[in-house]
């Protein structure tokens, strides 16, 4: 059995997995509407170590990083990857906020994850009190990053977005508009043909430290570009790498 078939079985399973000083450790806290958000902490050895809350795309969950996390850890990063509202599976790995919201009626289109990333935030924050806190989103959470960083200016420190884009207009605003209210540094990827989707939001951010990264190929959409399995993975995590140094 491949070693990842083997992780995505013991994460299915509720079981905890060790990748040396970085325990994935399952845990669960309220949404800011008393929904049960179930997350994956991810620790380093140093508990103040720098702090990136992860948020993933549609239709996953929080197993959009299996892999990614841990290799995060070795960069130095304690992680929290969280189940939001708006999802379903990935990688072996339900998505378990989704589930409850269903099951006590609640919607769940993007927009409706909002509360969540908020409250992963504020969670974060009141029982790690991290001296840095960074957050990453993909797909439509990506976007939802710079809505989350505009109303929480003095708590996110940096962003990286995978696959952005105007896709929503919370409280009547677009993403770009938020992103005016945006000054901490800032990464933005995606695939080559997604840069007309989010070069607004780019052009819009008020932060002086930003940059991007566009594969050679076509590369992938949201934080999956990172897997091993996909093309061209490397190219990503080396521009991740350079970017996440200047955040220590």
């Amino acid at each position: 059995m491949k070693f990842f078939t083997l992780l995505s079985l013991l994460f299915f399973f509720g079981l905890t997995v060790s990748f040396g000083q970085s325990p994935a450790k399952n845990l669960t806290f309220k949404s800011l509407d008393d929904l049960t958000i179930t997350a994956d902490l991810y620790m380093t050895a140093d508990a103040g170590a720098p702090f990136i809350i992860l948020y993933h795309q549609a239709r996953y969950s929080r197993g959009e990083y299996l892999e990614i996390a841990p290799k995060l850890n070795t960069l130095g990063f304690n992680c929290l990857a969280l189940d939001q509202r708006s999802g379903d599976a990935v990688n072996g790995i339900i998505n378990e906020t989704h589930a409850e919201a269903v099951k006590k009626g609640l919607p769940t289109e993007y927009l409706d994850a909002l509360p969540d990333l908020e409250a992963t935030l504020l969670y974060v924050e009141s029982v790690y009190k991290p001296e840095k806190l960074i957050v990453w989103g993909s797909s439509y959470s990506s976007a939802l990053v710079f809505v989350l960083a505009a109303k929480h200016q003095d708590e996110v420190d940096g962003i990286l977005s995978f696959s952005p884009g105007n896709y929503f207009e919370p409280d009547g605003k677009t993403v770009s508009e938020f992103a005016e209210n945006v000054s901490c540094p800032v990464f933005i990827t995606s695939s080559k043909s997604e840069e007309e989707s989010w070069r607004p939001i780019y052009e819009s951010l008020s932060s002086t430290d930003k940059s991007f990264f566009l594969p050679e190929d076509e590369g992938f959409h949201g934080s999956k570009a990172l897997w091993e399995k996909n093309e061209g993975y490397g190219e990503y995590w080396k521009a991740v790498e350079e970017f996440l140094e200047e955040m220590k």
